[in-house]
């Protein structure tokens, strides 16, 4: 299990860990960076954060248990947001904690951005999950 931590002296951090430590023997999963399309790869919400990162977080979810893995064995995310007002971001990562993504702690970057990889495209989330010992046997 990956040991999230808080760090004594730096300010807390709301719903996030400053720091997550894995032991070397374990596999680790990468996600690319899930992203507002709906299978036949139309884009969800255009024009709207919340229906966006809801599209993502499912996405992520999928492409997660894919993996073996579920929201609760992801020790990373940076979630990216075409934003430059701070309430654009703070509603994002609202969107980001009610998803359950935030259980855990895990380590967390969320910044504002001036574009990603598809037309109309606001948000998109990468992670990096522990793959859980009986997904590892299988």
């Amino acid at each position: 299990m990956a040991q999230h931590s808080v760090v004594p002296g730096l300010f807390p951090p709301p719903d996030y860990a400053h720091t997550a430590v894995v032991r070397a023997d374990r596999r680790l999963a990468f996600l690319a960076g899930a992203v507002p399309l709906d299978p036949e790869g139309a884009l969800v919400g255009p024009g709207d954060f919340v229906a966006q990162t809801g599209q993502v977080l499912t996405n992520l979810d999928i492409a997660l248990e894919a993996v073996g893995c579920t929201a609760a064995d992801v020790v990373a995310t940076t979630v990216y947001v075409v934003a430059t007002d701070p309430a654009d971001l703070s509603l994002v990562w609202e969107v980001v904690r009610a998803g359950g993504l935030t259980l855990g702690p895990h380590t967390s970057t969320l910044l504002g951005v001036s574009c990603l990889g598809y037309p109309g495209q606001l948000v998109e989330i990468t992670a990096v999950a522990e793959v859980p010992e009986a997904a590892e046997a299988s």
